[in-house]
């Protein structure tokens, strides 16, 4: 708590002001801590869902599964192959000469359970908290890792299209003339492309993955805040400080870097979650088409897909549904919270 005041205080007092302004909203509040602890979940993913154990003791020697492949030989079986945990035949071997401490949900994303009750997929049960998929897989372990797959990838895609929309931005908005007409007229025709008809096209040609799909989104995520970085530099170009700093014969970079940039990062921050809703919707809509990542990918959208195929199984429905409703509604309740924050006239 002492490290938070001693961090808070160093703040100017606008930051100050914009934090104590954005923790009083109090549903943005509660909504980045859900999203903190649900996003701390799905970094432990493996130590929550996985078909390996997290330690095992055999004949006093201890071993480590997540971190290193065993084989079957190494646990009294026959063959060099890896250990299969779920084997009825290794378990005794282990549990006659030692113990292992398996996860909470004994099951990876991909890890099929030949020994279901019912045909896949499966009602949720004590074995299955929210059923099985109709590949008999664990639905629960599913998300936890689609979900920690569907954020890492939307804070990449924000990441670089912030990088690249604010660049384009300022050199518009600081130029100006020519430069930012051409730049207006490229936008405009590269906005008018079917990014549809291009994802088909290269997913034709070859099995996306996880950074070529980044790219290709990339190419159209750009421009999400390349209009309000734009604006900005064109209402800051012209302010005293920035023609004192011209006057000077400071260099662009430097005035476009130290006194406009700040000002136009501040505005654009407060949209920053709601492009990683709009990435995450983006990932999930191309997982549901069959566009997006390959089928061994934890993918939340594959899991609507699921749902919709097999609507005698409502819980898979269901079940993704609150997840993708509840992420976007916190992401949503957060950049609100941010946008708020970062309004003078509310937080005066």
């Amino acid at each position: 708590m002492k490290c938070l005041n001693k961090v808070f205080k160093r703040l100017s007092p606008l930051n100050q002001r914009r934090l104590f302004a954005f923790w009083q909203n109090k549903r943005a509040a509660y909504s980045l801590i859900i999203f903190l602890i649900v996003f701390l979940l799905t970094l432990l993913a493996e130590f929550l869902a996985n078909d390996k154990p997290l330690l095992v003791r055999y004949k006093g020697s201890f071993y480590y599964p997540l971190f290193q492949t065993y084989t079957d030989k190494d646990f009294g079986g026959d063959f060099p192959t890896a250990a299969d945990y779920k084997d009825a035949f290794l378990q005794q071997n282990i549990n006659e000469n030692g113990w292992m401490v398996m996860p909470l949900i004994p099951f990876s994303f991909n890890t099929v359970d030949y020994e279901l009750e019912e045909p896949a997929p499966a009602a949720p049960d004590a074995k299955h908290w929210l059923g099985t998929d109709d590949e008999g897989r664990d639905i629960l372990a599913r998300i936890l890792y689609g979900l920690r797959l569907s954020i890492f990838f939307a804070f990449t895609l924000t990441f670089f299209s912030s990088v690249i929309g604010i660049f384009a931005g300022a050199v518009q908005g600081y130029f100006g003339g020519k430069i930012d007409i051409f730049f207006q007229r490229f936008m405009e025709i590269w906005e008018s492309l079917p990014q549809l008809f291009i994802l088909i096209i290269v997913a034709s040609i070859f099995v996306p993955g996880f950074w070529s799909l980044l790219i290709i989104l990339l190419f159209f995520s750009w421009m999400n805040l390349t209009g309000v970085v734009r604006a900005e530099f064109l209402r800051t170009r012209n302010f005293e400080f920035v023609m004192a700093a011209k006057a000077l014969g400071v260099s662009d970079f430097r005035i476009i870097y130290k006194h406009i940039l700040p000002n136009a990062v501040t505005a654009a921050l407060s949209f920053l979650p709601f492009i990683l809703s709009e990435a995450i919707v983006a990932l999930t809509a191309l997982d549901f088409l069959g566009l997006g990542l390959p089928h061994d990918y934890p993918s939340l959208g594959d899991l609507v897909r699921q749902g919709k195929d097999n609507l005698q199984a409502p819980w898979i429905g269901i079940t993704i549904f609150i997840v993708l409703s509840s992420l976007l509604s916190l992401l949503i309740f957060i950049g609100e919270g941010v946008r708020d924050a970062f309004d003078s006239r509310k937080n005066a």
